[in-house]
């Protein structure tokens, strides 16, 4: 049998000029923080933030952020349950805490790692623009101390630290620079790159990266982790997270569905589709079989719809009731091949993540989608009932539901 990639060419692949991500790629989720800073979103409780957190796990995210200790009881609460349920779980998904470059905010991250028992990060954040500094009545020496304070405690206190500058897409270089540089020198172990704003565009995000790795981890002859977090406020979030991989960040921080503040995060589904079909995972074996599951139960959760034309576990994302797609999907089928039924018009495989193409009838189907959706059923495909169907359908301005179908075969 011909392989479907066989089949394809893949300009995303064959030119030696096609940049690519070499070793192994980072994914931490910020669902159960930075996405809950929507304002459109739920709180979910305790039960199905452990819900979710058991997907990530299954899914083989490395890592997640358990929350911010410093917003207060509930947090410290929902965060050091879900750091229980890591240790009880024996889980390989590892944890860190949000927090301001504060002592009081830092302090309960300690905390919770001393009742748990697990190793836990702390997110220590600090804004760095010009424009936020202009805001804030900052200036360099503020910055430069409180990160040398905050860095100097957490790491007295036992905790990892990832040193997070916000909005370091609109942060000058020297500033850039400076900073990470004085954290690193400090004992953090990881920098974090924001675009807290969602300005950037694939360009500016590599020459970012490039430029910390260049100017900041190399010198400091540390190995020090990189991460990109980005948000999709020019709806290049994605684009972004690949762009500051190739360019050789290690980790890539994202929410399920992109929920977060404004129009929201990079979107972690879509990363974990992206880099699955580029060749890249974050372990040796992955299932993406509960993907859909992971989204429907965040979408639950938190209140926030998936759109039916939302990428892999939308609606409509492997469904057609257009005549010609159609066609071709059948007679992929009719050659008992179910690789090549899910990859002739569609980019993205779905048996990947354990779903299938759906063939439905409408005012732009062909009778090859009649015949398909009874035969599908096991229904009577006599040259009457199809012709019956086919006319309603074109009569139609909507795609048939089921019980419009079947109430033409109860009727011929």
């Amino acid at each position: 049998m011909v392989k479907s990639s066989d089949l394809i060419y893949d300009w995303n692949r064959n030119h030696p000029q096609s940049p690519q991500i070499h070793g192994r790629v980072h994914l931490t989720d910020e669902t159960l923080r930075d996405g809950l800073q929507s304002p459109s979103v739920r709180n979910p409780s305790i039960k199905q933030k452990i819900e979710i957190l058991h997907l990530m796990e299954d899914l083989g995210i490395n890592s997640l952020d358990i929350g911010l200790p410093g917003a207060g009881a509930q947090a410290i609460e929902h965060a050091t349950e879900l750091a229980r349920e890591i240790v009880a779980g024996k889980m390989k998904i590892t944890a860190y805490c949000a927090a301001r470059t504060q002592e009081n905010d830092i302090r309960p991250v300690a905390d919770i790692m001393q009742k748990t028992g697990l190793p836990i990060e702390v997110a220590a954040f600090l804004g760095s623009s010009p424009i936020r500094r202009y805001a804030e009545n900052w200036d360099g020496d503020f910055l430069l101390k409180t990160t040398e304070k905050a860095v100097k405690y957490a790491v007295s206190l036992g905790l990892e630290v990832m040193y997070v500058t916000e909005d370091t897409t609109r942060c000058d270089p020297e500033t850039v620079k400076q900073l990470n540089t004085a954290a690193v020198n400090c004992g953090a172990h990881a920098l974090v790159l924001c675009d807290t704003c969602g300005h950037a565009t694939p360009v500016g995000a590599s020459a970012l990266v490039k430029f910390v790795l260049e100017e900041v981890v190399r010198p400091s002859g540390q190995k020090i982790r990189v991460d990109w977090h980005g948000h999709c406020d020019r709806g290049l979030a994605v684009a972004n997270s690949i762009a500051a991989l190739i360019a050789g960040a290690d980790c890539v921080h994202a929410t399920a569905l992109g929920i977060g503040e404004r129009v929201g995060n990079t979107q972690m589904d879509q990363m974990l589709v992206n880099l699955k079909l580029m060749g890249v995972s974050p372990w040796d074996e992955q299932d993406l079989t509960k993907l859909k599951r992971y989204c429907e139960m965040v979408a639950d959760a938190t209140g926030v719809p998936i759109p039916a034309n939302y990428p892999v576990v939308g609606e409509d994302a492997f469904r057609t009731a257009t005549g010609v797609h159609a066609a071709a999907v059948v007679k992929a089928y009719k050659k008992n091949d179910i690789e090549l039924a899910n990859t002739v018009y569609s980019g993205v495989p779905s048996h990947y993540f354990g779903l299938e193409q759906v063939i439905d009838i409408g005012p732009m189907s062909g009778k090859s989608n009649v015949l398909f959706w009874l035969e599908r059923r096991g229904l009577p495909q006599d040259g009457d009932v199809v012709d019956k169907i086919y006319k309603y359908a074109k009569a139609s301005d909507h795609t048939l539901s089921e019980a419009e179908i079947m109430a033409c075969l109860a009727s011929s």
